[in-house]
């Protein structure tokens, strides 16, 4: 949890949490103070002194839920997601001022029978808490945090946290805790507080996730999860006075921040049912509410019978909330393909954009070689938005940086996105005015960066996608590594994304190729099909530049093959007439038409001419049988890259050869 996040979030967020919660709350307390005296007479006097207690813990909710409830439901790296995450920020540090300052003083005001225990209370005492309570908020993140930033300064990069740094984080959190309870508060307030003051990522918060995770999340967590549950009787007769008075009081509560929420959203011009589900996820309760609920019950705060339907109701609305949102909010819906967005359907003499994922270092100079072989040119100019990916570390909430409206990263830990940065950057400016550039930093957890890569394309209006590969070949072709991560995110974005995708698979070294003096040989590998058109469509851009040479290896079968319907042969012919020379010569490029009769011709075709080019293009072919292929498909290790790029893949294949596989854009079916 970043709190610097609350002075970046939008006017949008700030408006919803600030109506949502300060309303509710106030409307809520109006109700509870003002007919005070009835509500004595009607429920007693006791539980009359709990109404406010109920009413804020209603009305303003926990970032930690919501940011549970997101990642339960696969919408973390949506936009309603980052809309709901912001939201709950702020609306967590409105209650915890609310909520401290609120404890404070209802623990120095609340008088009984026994003298003991009223001794030392009074308003006098309730003024001396909140000063308390507020220097402890105050004075605990202006002296610890510059502390903390100090040990990540003398922390060198790429290192681990010293011993004796993270025992003093320890230290500091038992003082933190300690110091917490002279304002009323709870031990684990303090500790909270200190958590939010160590510096998200690392070195430090991921070092400390590392340190506590395991322990705190798999033995700890549950253990006093468990011990509050004890605490807890859901058979305990209830009044039905008091069921009454607490379900309008919830409901109430409840109700105006819904009605708050989605109002507001309407005024945004927001879609009704994305309103909905916003309301639906910030009135979402889970385990901290329900701890929070034990501790006040600790505290004399809340009777047997409160806790008792608290807790049912903390079970009844995080129900509603993961049923709800996940009923009504569909994140992959905006992607449909109802719009056609791919190489083989622009305009001609219009600009290319794509959208290139970078996982790690070498990852950079192979994407960049792609650019190159796109050619742009004053008539057909390339727009080109590279997202670097990172995995989130050491944060609940995930960050999308748009460099070019940064003036300059911070140092140390951006490190690697500064070597991007200055790989695209150079790019532009060797083939300025013909090539526009932008960078971006996407930090989220792995399997919501499709999300991130989607949404950039739908929002850059992309025509293509391009993917690297999971697996990393070293230098004498054996396999150096394998990211299944990285696989899972290919798969999704294939899947889901709203334009056509291509998988980058380099076989070859990472650095830069240098063919001075040498003309860079392009193949590409067609038999028929949408995805077959695609590729052709973007190895074409390579003929107006003669350090290319373009081989297009037509494999034709003598088997007559019916899944290809006559409109698809007669646009694979169109297609085709460029470069066979149908429209004038062009010497860079070569056309061969192949018969094959069997996938044993396919094969040894594919083995000999594996071998002879710098980069080759073919289509997924996803969907589409063909003789050429067809006893191959059932042996296909990786069904991401098709039956040819798997075959080109194979450890079995010599090549030093990138290869390009591309799926033309999925359209949904009306």
């Amino acid at each position: 949890m970043d709190l610097t996040m609350i002075t970046r979030t939008g006017r949008k967020a700030w408006t919803i949490a600030f109506c949502s919660f300060v309303i509710p709350t106030v409307l809520g307390l109006t109700v509870s103070y003002r007919f005070l005296g009835y509500w004595n007479n009607y429920i007693g006097e006791f539980e009359a002194k709990t109404l406010p207690v109920i009413v804020i813990g209603h009305s303003g909710c926990y970032f930690a839920v919501i940011a549970s409830l997101l990642s339960d439901l696969e919408i973390l790296n949506s936009e309603l997601g980052r809309l709901a995450l912001s939201t709950a920020l702020v609306m967590d540090a409105f209650n915890t001022i609310v909520s401290g300052i609120g404890t404070a003083v209802i623990s120095s005001l609340k008088t009984g029978s026994n003298d003991d225990d009223d001794s030392g209370k009074g308003p006098i005492a309730a003024l001396l808490t909140t000063f308390y309570f507020i220097c402890f908020m105050v004075l605990t993140p202006l002296l610890l945090r510059p502390i903390m930033r100090r040990f990540v300064r003398n922390t060198p990069e790429g290192r681990p946290v010293k011993k004796l740094y993270k025992s003093i984080v320890f230290i500091l959190a038992l003082a933190v805790g300690l110091f917490g309870t002279v304002a009323n508060q709870s031990v684990l307030a303090g500790l909270l507080v200190l958590g939010l003051i160590v510096p998200e990522g690392p070195p430090l918060g991921t070092e400390m996730i590392k340190q506590l995770e395991l322990f705190s999340t798999w033995f700890l967590c549950p253990i006093f999860v468990t011990s509050c549950a004890m605490k807890v009787h859901i058979g305990i007769h209830v009044d039905g006075r008091l069921l009454l008075v607490w379900f309008f009081i919830i409901v109430s509560v409840n109700w105006l921040k819904i009605l708050m929420t989605i109002g507001i959203c309407w005024h945004c011009k927001m879609p009704k049912t994305d309103g909905l589900c916003l309301a639906l996820m910030l009135g979402c309760k889970g385990v901290v509410d329900f701890c929070t609920n034990v501790f006040l019950h600790d505290a004399l705060l809340m009777s047997n019978e409160a806790l008792s339907v608290m807790t049912i109701n903390v079970l009844v609305m995080g129900t509603m909330a993961h049923v709800g949102v996940k009923f009504l909010y569909d994140p992959s819906r905006k992607y449909a393909g109802y719009q056609k967005r791919n190489i083989e359907n622009m305009k001609p003499n219009s600009e290319l954009k794509i959208v290139s994922c970078i996982h790690k270092p070498s990852h950079i100079i192979p994407i960049k070689n792609v650019l190159d072989i796109c050619n742009p040119t004053s008539s057909n100019p390339l727009v080109v938005h590279v997202l670097h990916l990172m995995e989130l570390v050491g944060r609940s909430s995930p960050i999308f940086i748009s460099h070019r409206l940064q003036e300059r990263l911070g140092s140390g830990r951006h490190t690697f996105s500064e070597d991007v940065i200055a790989t695209i950057d150079l790019f532009e400016h060797d083939n300025v005015g013909t090539v526009s550039a932008s960078t971006y930093t996407a930090i989220s957890p792995p399997r919501f960066m499709h999300d991130d890569i989607c949404y950039l394309a739908l929002d850059k209006l992309a025509s293509i996608i391009i993917l690297p590969f999971h697996i990393t070949w070293s230098e004498d072709g054996s396999v150096e590594s394998t990211n299944e991560n990285i696989r899972s995110l290919n798969t999704k974005v294939i899947e889901r994304a709203p334009c056509s995708v291509a998988i980058l698979v380099n076989r070859g070294c990472s650095s830069t190729i240098n063919y001075i003096g040498k003309t860079k040989q392009i193949a590409m590998i067609f038999i028929g099909g949408p995805d077959d058109r695609e590729a052709l469509c973007f190895a074409k851009r390579t003929m107006k530049d003669d350090t290319y040479h373009l081989v297009v290896y037509h494999l034709v079968s003598t088997i007559k093959n019916d899944d290809f319907t006559n409109w698809d042969v007669m646009l694979d012919c169109e297609l085709l007439k460029g470069v066979k020379g149908v429209y004038g010569s062009v010497d860079n490029v070569t056309y061969e038409k192949v018969g094959v009769e069997n996938t044993s011709d396919t094969t040894a075709f594919i083995s000999d001419i594996a071998n002879q080019h710098d980069f080759i293009i073919v289509g997924r072919r996803n969907g589409v049988k063909s003789p050429q292929t067809q006893a191959l498909e059932k042996w296909t290790e990786y069904p991401e890259l098709g039956v040819i790029g798997d075959l080109l893949a194979s450890r079995d294949t010599n090549t030093k050869a990138s290869i390009l596989v591309v799926q033309q854009q999925l359209m949904t079916k009306s």
